[in-house]
């Protein structure tokens, strides 16, 4: 039977996520040395070390990485325990930990700021990345749900569509194509094309597409950003394939207009995801409600 402390298995947990003590006691607010005490009375406790040490890095040990999953699963049972014993009290707060694809963030921003005045005691917290790091959120359950395009197959996952994501392609006012019908897809071809990093789920959609009508752009650009993009298309660096969301103030503005492609929109749709197994807390279980409502009435 371990003989252990909550405390111990948070501070065990930041040390493991931070790979550092120090890093660690930085984000607990705690010395380094009280740090270091909490782990070793776990280690203690458990008979068996957590981490190693290998040159001037830490990592978990077998036994640290079966202690890290029981860690998160205690954490998680505790969170959501809590939100349903206030929802029992008829409060309507608790914590929300949800991740947006870059993306899907002017839509998900304005979805949650609409969620929250609803719903002011709750506590929001959001991790806006790529579709490769929202994936290993959800793997290692660190988040409740996930707003992202259609997840892949074998992830065991729970994923429902809430709102149509068209993708388009941008062009600078002063483009050639700019303003023509029908253009031909294969005047790709005689384009540089600007896209998405690795990982995100705009570049696969737009690399499957041009594989499929066998289109090889005569040069490229990689960008991490949407931002980066609009602003590399109005400067007339190429062309970009973007969500129609993420691009709606520029075309009304005038800064960029969608080329008149065949095959274009790309009918995609946004998606809240979430473990398949995951219990959702009732705070969590609101928000995937509202934003399901919301794209009906979209």
């Amino acid at each position: 039977m371990l003989h252990l402390t909550l405390r111990q298995l948070q501070v065990f947990a930041m040390v493991a996520q931070q790979s550092s003590f120090s890093r660690a006691a930085r984000e607990l607010h705690l010395s380094q040395p009280a740090v270091s005490m909490q782990v070793r009375l776990l280690e203690d406790s458990v008979g068996l070390p957590l981490f190693e040490q290998l040159g001037k890095k830490i990592f978990l040990t077998d036994a640290g990485r079966e202690m890290y999953t029981c860690s998160q699963s205690i954490q998680e049972q505790l969170r959501t325990t809590t939100a349903l014993l206030e929802q029992m009290k008829g409060l309507k707060q608790g914590d929300l930990k949800i991740a947006v694809a870059s993306t899907a963030n002017y839509v998900a921003t304005q979805l949650l700021a609409n969620f929250c005045q609803q719903h002011p005691q709750v506590i929001v917290h959001l991790n806006v990345c790529n579709r490769a790091e929202l994936l290993d959120l959800l793997e290692h359950n660190q988040i409740d749900l996930a707003v992202m395009g259609f997840p892949p197959q074998g992830h065991d996952l729970d994923a429902t569509s809430f709102m149509e994501n068209p993708l388009v392609i941008i062009a600078p006012p002063t483009h050639a194509l700019a303003g023509q019908q029908q253009i031909n897809v294969l005047r790709l071809t005689e384009e540089i094309l600007i896209l998405r990093e690795a990982g995100s789920g705009t570049r696969s959609a737009t690399e499957r597409f041009l594989q499929n009508h066998a289109v090889s752009p005569r040069g490229g650009l990689v960008m991490n950003t949407n931002e980066a993009i609009k602003q590399a298309v109005q400067a007339n660096m190429g062309l970009a394939v973007v969500s129609l969301h993420t691009v709606k103030l520029e075309l009304q503005a005038g800064l960029l207009v969608m080329l008149d492609v065949q095959g274009f929109p790309l009918q995609r749709h946004w998606f809240v995801v979430h473990r398949t197994q995951k219990r959702l807390s009732p705070v969590a279980q609101s928000f995937k409600t509202f934003l399901i409502q919301a794209g009906q009435n979209n």
